[in-house]
């Protein structure tokens, strides 16, 4: 079963395949696309071992040739020297601006990729094939873009649309247990965001979709990028409802930074953490009931997932440095941080008005609660 999201930005519609044998079929899928049959694919080590003879045959199998380029894998790979290398190696491909650029992988390289096809010759399409559950759920759909620099995460990138996204959920057998349930840290934000049903939901079938039901990933990957998708055709450069997909991220991002983008935090773990956080603090300032919280973390705690700073090994900095942290944020507007907070599951909203006194307090105890 092949499910279709699409998303029908005026000029720049793409459909959102989702379900199983995706990379196989690779080729009948892209074909459409293309002015000439030949692709330039980038993907990373651990990706491209597994996966990248069988997108080859996908495509051959439609008579078009591909050439790959093959990058470290982890988080340090979305940065500025792989991303030069990156745009080189596709200059010295001869891409076309007709041509389309291919991300198989998660979502270093689909972010990666997509902000090397952005600037290369001004603007090249390129397709993501996600291979990480945080990647199909979230990075690969929206258009956006980028690179991670030594000031923070995500702040040199662009806006740009892929033409398809092909979310093969076969992909996720692959995946470590870790890496599936970092990626499922995107996958609850959705139904904490907007849509308490879809929470519900997750409650009662998540742990059969970790354990591997095909019915129940499909379903969490289309049910995530339908709302994505929803939200970015009303705010695709995040000027206002689009932020409310950075429901948790605040944190995440100054916890990334603490830990050095490496292994010790993986992103959708981050995000989590900054959900738990985040509806914490909601209760705190009296917008949502206790519960809330208290419900949220019993699921990630069900779940297996990072609930709280606790759980990430290693020494973390102080309170006030984790603030300074969180002012690099891309949401800090006029020198105030933004946050996302709720006034209940499924009721996220947008605010600037979060005393910085009891964001500090916040994460005090959750450090003093580590020792």
């Amino acid at each position: 079963m092949i499910e279709t999201v699409s998303v029908p930005l005026p000029g720049r519609e793409y459909n959102i395949r989702v379900g199983q044998g995706l990379i196989a079929s690779a080729g009948a899928e892209i074909a459409p696309l293309l002015r000439r049959k030949k692709v330039a694919v980038v993907t990373d080590e651990n990706v491209g071992a597994i996966h990248l003879e069988t997108l080859r045959a996908g495509l051959e199998s439609e008579g078009i040739t591909m050439t790959a380029l093959t990058l470290p894998a982890g988080e340090s790979t979305k940065s500025w020297p792989h991303f030069t290398r990156t745009v080189e190696w596709l200059l010295s491909e001869q891409v076309e601006r007709r041509d389309v650029v291919v991300a198989l992988g998660g979502g270093v390289i689909g972010d990666l990729v997509g902000f090397a096809a952005s600037v290369l010759r001004r603007g090249v399409r390129f397709v993501q094939i996600p291979t990480s559950l945080l990647a199909q759920v979230d990075s690969s759909v929206g258009g956006k873009t980028g690179i991670n620099t030594s000031h923070g995460k995500n702040l040199v990138g662009a806006f740009h649309q892929p033409s398809l996204v092909l979310a093969d959920t076969d992909a996720l057998g692959t995946l470590t247990q870790r890496d599936f349930l970092a990626g499922y840290g995107e996958v609850i934000k959705y139904g904490l965001l907007g849509d308490a049903n879809f929470f519900e939901w997750l409650e009662e079938n998540a742990t059969k979709m970790a354990a591997g039901d095909v019915d129940a990933r499909i379903y969490a990957v289309k049910r995530s990028v339908e709302m994505k998708a929803e939200i970015v055709l009303r705010d695709e450069t995040e000027q206002g409802d689009r932020a409310l997909l950075n429901l948790g991220h605040t944190f995440c991002h100054a916890f990334e930074a603490a830990t050095g983008y490496s292994d010790r935090l993986l992103h959708g773990e981050g995000v989590a953490i900054g959900c738990a956080l985040a509806f914490e603090l909601s209760s705190r300032l009296g917008l949502c009931p206790q519960e809330d919280p208290s419900r949220l973390r019993q699921h990630l705690r069900e779940m297996g997932t990072k609930v709280d700073l606790a759980d990430i090994p290693g020494e973390l900095p102080d309170a006030d440095k984790l603030l300074d942290l969180m002012g690099q944020d891309k949401k800090v507007v006029d020198g105030q941080l933004r946050f996302i907070l709720a006034r209940g599951i499924g009721q996220a909203f947008v605010t600037s008005d979060v005393p910085r006194d009891m964001v500090r307090t916040l994460l005090q105890e959750a450090l003093d609660a580590r020792r």
